[in-house]
């Protein structure tokens, strides 16, 4: 039921489910890109159901509190604390090795405004736990969204990188201008080759 219920609410906004071209992995970490509206959420939701895929997500603690905890949970929410960030990424790569299937979506950019950076997190999670990183997208552009590839993070974060960014070119976010260059802080700091 649900999953008719997600293809007909995607119809009814004029969105494709683009098929996974590859098996999604049991477990990895999702990257959830361009993330600039609140709207990327419901849709990926969505998707994922038509897809068959069932993921995992981040939600602050707070939206886990009352009668929607429950409701969230039913989602694939996975409460964080976000005063205690310390220990998030190892938590959550604990989390991936104890678990036969969780696809852990990560929103990357970290908000849904425009950023110059990228956060580190799903990088670092993924690098941990010792688990293929897998390029979800949500694309106005040809309104369609899914699932792209899955690859393993090698530990080059240029390479890797450089792999993601030719996902992401030309696919555009639900509000225009608020998605920024596909690029970790990481990058900056490494050292430039010299011929």
């Amino acid at each position: 039921m649900l999953t008719f219920l997600a293809r007909c609410w995607l119809k009814l906004w004029r969105w494709t489910t683009v098929p996974p071209a590859t098996p999604v992995p049991d477990r990895c970490v999702m990257i959830a890109a361009p993330h600039t509206t609140n709207w990327d959420f419901p849709i990926t939701l969505a998707m994922a159901r038509v897809a068959g895929v069932k993921i995992s997500w981040l939600g602050k603690d707070s939206l886990f509190k009352g009668p929607m905890g429950p409701v969230m949970r039913r989602l694939g929410g996975v409460a964080i604390d976000r005063r205690a960030p310390g220990g998030m990424v190892s938590s959550l790569a604990h989390e991936l090795n104890t678990r036969d299937q969780l696809v852990l979506v990560v929103p990357a950019e970290g908000t849904r405004s425009r950023t110059e950076y990228w956060k580190s997190g799903f990088y670092r999670i993924a690098q941990q736990a010792q688990v293929p990183v897998l390029l979800g997208y949500v694309d106005k552009s040809t309104r369609s969204g899914g699932f792209g590839p899955a690859g393993p993070i090698t530990g080059d974060v240029r390479a890797d990188m450089d792999v993601i960014r030719a996902f992401y070119a030309g696919k555009t976010g639900l509000e225009q201008g608020r998605f920024g260059p596909v690029r970790l802080r990481e990058e900056d700091e490494l050292p430039t080759e010299t011929a």
